[in-house]
């Protein structure tokens, strides 16, 4: 009789996955709509992926929600965007919690308006012990920002003797990012075709696996994320050493 065939267990999911969420504008445009639509159609996708890496056993996404260059963009659309912002926090946030989804925000709080870095702040507090995943959202951020700002802060700490310069290695900067205490992430992932990391994670993703997806942010869902998982797991990661 021959033994029972066995299923072997699947691999375990990248412990943080990040995603650059690219192409509400082109999926607005390509249906005849103001930007402003693909944007809310976006939150959807923001939704949805939460909960495909909730379910999936990720533990830690990062979403690129606005960079430090999207300042740049046009008043009226930046307002949407605060706007759609001010939204997705005063509605998700108890479904988060619910859920046991632990909420992080990264990047510059002081261009944000007062009232959206106080909707920030008790997200925060509020979801602080949950453990299913942590939801880390990068808003008013840039890698080059960051760096400069974690740079200047051991630049002060050594002038005032709290940590002597010789001293200083890749802990010291980990440590004075806006991801401190976050795992480095294991793969990035870029919806729209673009292959770029557009000034994102620039320190943290040093040895993330990147792969680049066609489908636009308002189409994104549990299949893509799956299948980017799928090619995660393909990849031979060896940080550099020999085989």
């Amino acid at each position: 009789m021959e033994p029972a065939a066995t299923t072997a267990d699947p691999p375990p999911p990248p412990v943080h996955v990040a995603i650059i969420m690219d192409g509400n504008g082109r999926w607005a445009k390509a249906r005849g709509l103001p930007r402003t639509a693909g944007h809310k159609r976006g939150a959807e996708s923001v939704r949805r992926t939460v909960e495909a890496a909730r379910e999936l056993g990720v533990s830690y996404l990062t979403l690129y929600g606005f960079s430090s260059e999207n300042w740049k963009r046009p008043a009226g659309e930046v307002a949407d965007l605060m706007g759609l912002l001010r939204l997705y926090l005063r509605n998700e946030i108890n479904t988060l919690h619910k859920n046991g989804i632990r909420l992080r925000i990264i990047g510059d709080r002081a261009r944000l308006g007062p009232d959206i870095v106080r909707l920030i702040e008790d997200g925060e507090a509020k979801t602080a012990a949950n453990a299913a995943l942590t939801l880390v959202l990068a808003l008013s951020y840039g890698g080059r920002q960051e760096l400069v700002e974690a740079t200047r802060r051991l630049a002060q700490d050594a002038a005032e003797g709290r940590i002597d310069p010789a001293a200083i290695d890749e802990a010291c900067l980990s440590g004075r990012l806006f991801t401190s205490g976050i795992p480095d992430p294991d793969l990035i992932i870029r919806t729209s075709g673009e292959q770029r990391i557009s000034n994102f994670l620039l320190w943290q993703g040093a040895y993330a696996e990147l792969v680049f997806i066609d489908t636009l942010w308002p189409e994104f869902g549990r299949t893509e994320l799956e299948a980017a998982i799928r090619d995660f797991h393909g990849r031979d990661r060896r940080y550099g050493t020999a085989r």
